[in-house]
């Protein structure tokens, strides 16, 4: 019977001695499940799978900040409501029609009609690099009217021949406020020779000087 005893308090010690160690291997494996992601529980938190999210993340958020600078170009400019005397200045010329905030509102309505509203964006777009002193603004300005006009991956990508997108190119290497001269100029003259014509036959148009016309109802 002691012997008996003395095996079984062996055994008992025995099994003392291991149970500490397997009760830091639970928590030590249960830290490494917690600490995975879903793609992967054979890793720590610094795996490549967290790395990959984050970096998303991060483009996510770049993509809504572009967003957020290119919306604010789309709204119309801030101008008087037009007189019947600036609506008539209006098709004297499509110089005139330009430089009125009135005028360039209601051709990029007539434009939105015809899905080339972008031709107006750019034009506008161009207007406000000019503006810029600042080199890293400008910068800046000049990378984002590439990507929203110039690039053939965007869907407002505006129409230019080859010669004047190879100057782009070039001066792309270090922007400047001209950087889009060329460009600018000839979307003008797209809009000049193709789109005025057909604004000043349009109800866009036609609509505005007849409302502006009439005389005002006695109440």
């Amino acid at each position: 019977m002691g012997s008996e005893r003395m095996e079984m308090r062996k055994r008992q010690m025995s099994v003392q001695q291991e149970t500490p160690g397997a009760a830091q291997a639970q928590p030590d494996a249960g830290n490494r499940a917690s600490n995975a992601c879903c793609f992967c529980w054979c890793c720590c938190c610094s795996c490549s799978c967290l790395t990959v999210r984050n970096e998303e993340g991060e483009e996510r958020d770049r993509r809504d900040s572009h967003d957020v600078k290119t919306d604010s170009t789309t709204n119309c400019e801030e101008s008087p409501n037009p007189t019947l005397e600036d609506v008539c200045t209006w098709g004297q010329s499509f110089d005139k029609l330009m430089k009125s905030p009135g005028g360039r509102n209601a051709f990029r309505e007539f434009l939105r009609t015809e899905f080339s509203e972008e031709n107006m964006l750019f034009w506008l777009a161009c207007e406000d690099l000019k503006k810029e002193n600042n080199k890293s603004i400008i910068e800046e300005k000049a990378r984002l009217i590439y990507e929203d006009y110039i690039s053939i991956l965007s869907p407002k990508e505006v129409s230019l021949d080859s010669r004047v997108r190879e100057v782009i190119n070039r001066n792309m290497l270090e922007p400047t406020s001209h950087t889009f001269d060329d460009a600018q100029l000839q979307i003008y003259t797209l809009m000049h020779r193709d789109s005025y014509p057909r604004f000043m036959n349009s109800a866009v148009y036609k609509n505005l000087l007849q409302t502006l016309s009439e005389p005002a109802t006695e109440s």
